[in-house]
C-alpha cells in the first residue's frame, strides 16, 4: 500500500489536502482528516469551543467503540478556548 499527496485532486476543497492511497484493490482518495482518523489519530488545530469539543468527543467515542483496546493519538495545536469545552474532551 502506498499513499501520495495530490493537492489538485479536490479543487473544491481548498485548504483540505487529499491523499491517494493505492492498494491491491485499486486507488482510494481520502481527505487528510479521514485518513488520520483511519489511523486512530485526532488532530485538533483550532480554538476549542463547544462545537469543536463535540466533534472531538464524537471521534473519540467512535474510535473507542471500534476497538477499545487500541490507542488513540491526539495532536493538539490550539491557542486555547473555552475551559469547559476543553475539560469535556
Amino acid at each position: 500500500m502506498t499513499a501520495t499527496f495530490d493537492p489538485s485532486l479536490r479543487p473544491q476543497a481548498i485548504g483540505i489536502p487529499s491523499i491517494v492511497e493505492t492498494t491491491h484493490r485499486g486507488e482510494r482518495v481520502w481527505d487528510i482528516w479521514s485518513r488520520l482518523l483511519k489511523d486512530r489519530i485526532i488532530f485538533l488545530g483550532t480554538p476549542i469551543d463547544d462545537h469543536v469539543a463535540n466533534l472531538v468527543i464524537a471521534q473519540l467515542l467512535f474510535l473507542e467503540s471500534d476497538d477499545p483496546d487500541k490507542d488513540i493519538t491526539i495532536y493538539i495545536n490550539s491557542p486555547g478556548g473555552i475551559v469547559t469545552a476543553g475539560l469535556a474532551i
